[in-house]
């Protein structure tokens, strides 16, 4: 009789799981097949900002804390990305490691600067420090100013695949993304992710429970920066251009309502945030209409109804129904 009790808990623990495996190997056919109907450059450019948007989620969301700097890792790494491209000629992998390795360490530099303060006063810090970033890209020689980086060529990943072609650089940029978002969830999930977590909630306690909260922070902030790198680097190698708009502080507000519009502190949150701003993006560009105007008016409309962002209000009305 207990057996059989253990065996249906067992089960009953197992099957929402099952459910979660099978929706994600669902999203990923989709994702697959779906430049089949839908513009690969507008899908690549969507998963760029979804990935530059989930790292800002990781740093936000889970970490409780709120940087305005992250358009100079992902400005930045687009920069180092381009301009390997073009002069040092290397692969594109390499390229793109070259742009991730630049924001890795761009972001230590700025956390170890801004993780001492809190609140207002960490935000006011990475504004700060992303300005100068800015500033620097401006005047740097090899961004070549307000023209920026462009006319290279995507090249060949690993020598062999050409990724002249958009069909394919769609799917090993798919792929990335993928395997990062997929990185996500598990620094979200690990026992660091639960320790992180904790600072959010109550860093006090944590100080008092031995954990060093600097440390973690710092973490947080240097991988969010390294994902937000990444973003970047796809990006340049995508339109084959970096420009000052990846570097300004118009790009850091873009990906702090991605994330806002979405959701905070889930996976899928930032994901549908970006595909939202993109998407409104590309068509109201098409029309005439004033997109800030558009992405204001739909900002307005989220806070209103859905004040925990679009999939956080869903999940919270599904488990309320669920309960009741």
């Amino acid at each position: 009789m207990i057996e059989a009790e253990e065996f249906e808990t067992v089960a009953e623990t197992t099957r929402p799981h099952r459910r979660q495996q099978l929706v994600v190997l669902a999203l990923i056919a989709l994702l697959m097949l779906l430049p089949l109907w839908v513009y690969p450059v507008l899908l690549m450019k969507l998963m760029c900002f979804a990935l530059f948007a989930s790292a800002f989620n990781l740093l936000l969301g889970y970490g409780g804390l709120l940087s305005f700097g992250h358009a100079a890792f992902f400005g930045g790494s687009a920069y180092v990305t381009a301009h390997a491209l073009k002069v040092w000629e290397v692969n594109p992998e390499f390229a793109i490691l070259a742009g991730v390795a630049a924001a890795l360490v761009l972001g230590l530099i700025m956390g170890l600067l801004a993780v001492r303060r809190q609140g207002i006063y960490f935000a006011m810090v990475t504004l700060a420090l992303a300005q100068m970033f800015y500033f620097f890209c401006l005047q740097a020689p090899f961004t070549h100013g307000e023209d920026g980086i462009q006319g290279f060529s995507r090249g060949r990943l690993f020598g062999v695949i050409d990724l002249a072609d958009s069909n394919v650089l769609y799917y090993v940029i798919a792929i990335v993304f993928v395997a990062s978002i997929f990185a996500i969830w598990r620094i979200v999930h690990s026992p660091y992710g639960m320790v992180l977590q904790a600072i959010r909630e109550n860093e006090q306690r944590a100080i008092s429970l031995g954990y060093s909260v600097q440390r973690y922070k710092l973490g947080a902030f240097v991988m969010s920066a390294g994902f937000a790198g990444l973003a970047g680097g796809l990006k340049a190698i995508l339109f084959q251009f970096a420009t000052l708009t990846d570097v300004n502080w118009h790009m850091s507000g873009e990906v702090i309502l991605m994330t806002l519009l979405g959701g905070i502190g889930s996976i899928a949150g930032p994901i549908v945030g970006a595909g939202l701003v993109v998407t409104l993006q590309n068509y109201f560009a098409t029309t005439g209409f004033p997109v800030t105007t558009a992405l204001g008016a739909t900002f307005i409309v989220c806070v209103l109804l859905f004040r925990r962002g679009i999939v956080g209000e869903l999940h919270h009305r599904f488990a309320a129904r669920r309960k009741s």
